[in-house]
């Protein structure tokens, strides 16, 4: 199952909140299971992005992809509770058990009406809860759907660092242009080197950005 992150302590930038224009809408199965969630988490309180393939799209670069992924704070809501309130709302549980959430903290469904399946990755402290305060806001019919801000979404495919992440860096980079607060995700990848060990993390992105302005 996917996870957004490495989990560390760095989560010392500034929060924000910012909307964004519509860019890419997402392909319809995509953007029914977001309404339909979207309703959950402002019946519960929620709060929750939307990050990976989908989240690529929203920031306008199209990318086909077959399922969705969110992650979300449970706060006070136990895992049980929300998957009761999802069943209501058209979402069935793929994997229900207790042990095989907690291990993974993941809470696998599917949206009934649309078939598509949808990963609910459960945010830790540190970068996660960063996210959440830093999303940007994508208007999706009635409904405003956090997004991980283009800055974060480009640090989670730096440390997933697959082919297909590489290649979303370059092109986030290349379709948002000046947009991108550049320092910034440098001194979020400088403190993810100094977390985990690494070094490698912001000569990545300084050589994807270059390959990126070569065109």
């Amino acid at each position: 199952m996917k996870k957004t992150s490495r989990r560390t302590g760095a989560s010392r930038l500034r929060s924000r909140a910012r909307p964004i224009g519509r860019r890419a809408a997402p392909q319809l199965p995509a953007r029914d299971a977001l309404v339909a969630f979207a309703d959950v988490a402002e019946r519960l309180g929620l709060r929750w992005y939307v990050f990976g393939a989908q989240a690529v799209n929203l920031h306008g670069f199209p990318r086909a992809t077959a399922d969705l992924d969110l992650t979300i704070d449970l706060a006070q809501i136990a895992p049980r509770a929300l998957i009761a309130e999802l069943d209501r709302a058209g979402f069935s549980a793929r994997f229900a058990d207790d042990e095989f959430i907690a291990a993974t903290r993941v809470i696998p469904i599917v949206h009934r009406a649309t078939k598509l399946p949808v990963d609910l990755v459960l945010a830790g402290p540190g970068l996660e809860q960063q996210f959440l305060d830093e999303v940007e806001l994508q208007r999706i019919g009635n409904r405003r759907i956090p997004v991980l801000s283009a800055e974060n979404l480009i640090v989670t495919k730096l440390l997933a660092a697959r082919p297909k992440d590489l290649e979303d860096v370059r092109e986030l980079v290349a379709s948002r242009g000046s947009s991108l607060d550049h320092h910034r995700i440098g001194e979020l990848l400088a403190l993810l080197e100094q977390a985990l060990g690494q070094s490698d993390l912001v000569p990545l992105y300084r050589r994807l950005r270059d390959e990126a302005a070569r065109g």
